[in-house]
């Protein structure tokens, strides 16, 4: 009730309010929560572990919420198999099903309004992982037509350690913890008023940050021709332009990762979000490709500050990569 909490809620509210214009949604339908894991285990508690359902090349923030059998193959092009989802979907009782908007390893942008449409005819509510997609394409929560859709400040400049989960209007929420009233009690925790604030500084340039990705096409063009586009995973699934995942014949995912990081380039061999590891990408695998190839795969992503110099720096390293995969070969 004092001056200083209301300036504190007043500064969460206009936040909140900021970021719901941006998706033409309601201010209660925002969530503020410490980031997209958390939104997702919000959203992926709904419903019973039994009864929820996933795409197989999902994060891990998503997956590990999900029983292997009950997650959705994906065709080698690395888009969901809506056929085989909706077999699967008619066949069970209604529970949730969760598949994100732009893969964070291959870049491929998943059919998430055809999957919610045949999803919520079987009576399933329907969870979208959008972090990778936030600031990159557009986001339209009604054209979606999801109850649930996970956002994370980081991916638009913003401080990390923050994110939402936006809410159809009218759907029940529970809270997975408990211990306090905040954001409706939907997230019991003290709110990250200083990260929220960050993530309304990152909101103001959402505009620029969008139009800053379109000229990436351009130089992930330049990587594909001169590396192969038989090298790039999946390059014939709709796509967004600044991730491609990257096949070397006979050199190792690892061995490459040090080569370029001897370079000064930072790639990984799967999400970012698996820093201090190096595993053969779970995605790479669920594709069906031949065995090996998810060990000799790195993923390489562009930002809004990727020049044409970081490319052919890029390409160096790779070429140089390529001549040693072959002499061992």
């Amino acid at each position: 009730m004092h001056r200083a909490g209301r300036a504190a809620r007043d500064a969460i509210d206009g936040v909140r309010n900021a970021l719901a214009r941006r998706l033409c949604v309601g201010a209660g339908q925002v969530v503020f929560t410490s980031g997209g894991t958390e939104a997702n285990a919000i959203a992926l508690t709904q419903r019973a572990a039994a009864h929820r359902f996933c795409s197989t090349i999902e994060h891990e923030a998503v997956l590990d919420w999900v029983p292997e059998h009950n997650q959705l193959a994906v065709l080698p092009c690395g888009t969901l198999d809506l056929d085989v989802a909706e077999k699967i979907l008619e066949a069970s009782q209604p529970g949730l099903v969760s598949v994100m908007l732009v893969n964070n390893v291959i870049g491929t942008i998943q059919p998430v309004a055809a999957l919610a449409q045949l999803a919520k005819r079987c009576g399933h509510i329907v969870h979208c992982d959008a972090v990778q997609a936030f600031g990159k394409i557009d986001i339209d929560f009604s054209a979606l037509n999801v109850d649930l859709l996970t956002l994370s400040a980081h991916k638009i400049g913003g401080p990390k350690g923050v994110g939402a989960l936006i809410t159809r209007d009218g759907l029940a929420l529970q809270s997975y913890t408990k211990g306090g009233g905040q954001e409706r009690r939907r997230r019991a925790g003290t709110e990250n008023t200083l990260g929220i604030i960050g993530f309304g500084g990152a909101l103001t340039d959402l505009t620029d940050r969008l139009g800053a990705y379109e000229p990436i096409k351009a130089l992930a063009g330049e990587v594909t021709r001169r590396v192969g586009s038989e090298r790039v995973i999946a390059l014939e699934g709709k796509r967004v332009p600044h991730i491609l995942s990257l096949h070397m014949p006979g050199m190792q995912s690892q061995l490459q990762l040090m080569k370029f990081d001897l370079a000064g380039i930072c790639v990984s061999a799967g999400s970012a979000c698996s820093s201090g590891k190096v595993a053969e990408s779970h995605v790479v695998k669920a594709l069906g490709l031949d065995d090996g190839v998810a060990g000799e795969t790195v993923r390489v992503s562009f930002g809004p500050e990727t020049q044409a110099t970081d490319v052919e720096a890029f390409l160096d390293v790779w070429e140089a990569n390529r001549a040693r995969g072959r002499s061992a070969a």
